[in-house]
């Protein structure tokens, strides 16, 4: 536990105190996210916060985790690296989408085929179990990790919210990861925990710095590798393990619904609408919140409250409820709670527009 407590404060600390500087070095230099039609805020604001939570994470990794439970540390050291360069790139001088795939498809290509952070099954997920050819596991382990790290850069759109869901996420991990002795993983997800805790205390509302492509494909990343870990580890346990669960894939996914939940149904829309899944637009759930009246603060309040809500949910229905009908539950309860959040929007647009129009 001491291990544990060191890596959380010595990210913290670093984090903190370094985001100041460089808060004044990027208004120095210009570095700044601009306001736009997209964007939720109205000042010009530092878009490198990922650089501190990266150089909080990164130390408090290598300063305090046991390098011997941990072997194949060296290969997620490589990805954080690769996706720090490719993350500060694009906040500085936006890369292309394409460019931005494959340097995440590298970095998940090596925690899948070197570090050992590999999904060796569906888990019985669908129905499917261990039959499947073996080269298809390292394919779903690389889907799986660019659909978690691009959802937590999608819903990077509203102060505090990549950052707080990302820290919850991780602590309810690294927390499991403590109780079943495995104290590598526990060290690395409150280290990372750590950094973005300390980086919140400058991005929420008034929102000094942005975490940027840097911060939010980092975070994404981490809770990718840990969710992957958490499924594999949970099937190897005993049965008679009081912090086994059952369905593992399903309770992975209530925590991390909100982001995981929200990127399915943009990109579904998207593509029902004929457009492309990656176009940008404003109908993210933190969106729909700001456009029904919610502060930045408000939404992400909110959006947190309710992954809380589904990661109680999951942990108490588990061992009750079967994983299909389990898995149906939660994604039908998330599709009508954003139904009526859209239909009040579109409620509130009409009332806007009707005020407007003349008598």
């Amino acid at each position: 536990m001491i291990l544990i407590t060191l890596s959380f404060v010595t990210a913290f600390a670093l984090s903190y105190f370094a985001i100041p500087s460089i808060i004044r070095i990027a208004l120095e230099k210009n570095l700044v996210d601009e306001p736009g039609d997209r964007r939720s805020h109205e000042v010009r604001t530092p878009s490198l916060g990922g650089v501190a939570i990266f150089a909080g994470s990164i130390f408090s990794i290598t300063l305090w985790t046991p390098f011997g439970d941990f072997n194949n540390l060296q290969y997620i050291l490589c990805v954080f690296i690769i996706i720090f360069l490719i993350g500060v790139k694009d906040d500085i001088s936006p890369v292309s989408a394409s460019k931005k795939l494959v340097a995440q498809v590298l970095a998940a290509s090596i925690l899948a085929l070197k570090s050992g952070i590999m999904l060796n099954s569906f888990y019985g997920l669908f129905g499917i179990y261990d039959w499947l050819p073996s080269w298809i596991y390292p394919l779903v382990t690389i889907f799986t990790i660019l659909v978690i790290t691009n959802a937590f850069n999608l819903i990077d759109g509203i102060n505090g919210l990549a950052g707080s869901i990302a820290t919850i996420s991780m602590c309810v991990l690294g927390c499991w990861f403590y109780l079943i002795d495995h104290i590598e993983f526990a060290t690395f997800a409150f280290a990372n925990a750590g950094a973005i805790m300390a980086f919140l205390r400058y991005n929420y509302t008034p929102a000094r710095i942005f975490m940027g492509d840097t911060g939010a494909l980092l975070i994404g990343m981490v809770v990718a590798i840990l969710v992957i870990k958490f499924i594999d580890l949970n099937n190897d346990l005993d049965s008679t393990n009081p912090y086994r669960f059952s369905g593992g894939p399903v309770v992975a996914i209530g925590i991390i619904i909100i982001p995981f939940f929200d990127t399915l149904r943009v990109f579904t829309t998207r593509i029902i609408r004929g457009q492309s899944p990656f176009k940008p637009d404003r109908r993210h759930i933190h969106h729909l919140l700001i456009d029904f009246g919610c502060s930045h603060m408000q939404a992400t309040g909110v959006l947190v409250f309710v992954n809380v809500f589904f990661i109680s949910f999951v942990f108490s229905m588990h061992r009750i409820m079967n994983p299909h009908w389990l898995l149906f539950l939660i994604f039908g309860m998330a599709l009508v709670a954003t139904y009526l959040l859209q239909q009040a929007v579109n409620r509130r647009r009409q009332n806007n527009n009707s005020a407007l129009t003349p008598g």
